[in-house]
């Protein structure tokens, strides 16, 4: 699925989703969208960004990003950052 999103219309897109796999790179947020995310039902893979780099096919951008990010999280050897809780 290709959607830009805004910050304020990411929970409304994943509640009106059936609960899916969702990857993305580990970074300050992507715990906190983790916690929102795992609480509505959905799968959540969280990935070092050096180890989604090497599937980036051209210029880095958002659209490069998530085209990589949605082939690593599919690899069956892909390691994954535990989600951390807000303790």
């Amino acid at each position: 699925m290709k959607k830009q999103l805004r910050r304020d219309q990411i929970a409304i897109f994943f509640v009106n989703l059936p609960p899916c796999l969702i990857g993305t790179e580990a970074c300050g947020s992507a715990h906190h969208w983790a916690r929102k995310l795992q609480g509505i039902g959905h799968t959540v893979r969280l990935m070092a960004p050096q180890f989604v780099k090497p599937y980036v096919k051209t210029n880095k951008n958002d659209a490069a990003d998530a085209e990589a990010i949605c082939e690593a999280v599919g690899r069956p050897n892909m390691r994954f950052v535990p989600v951390k809780n807000v303790e």
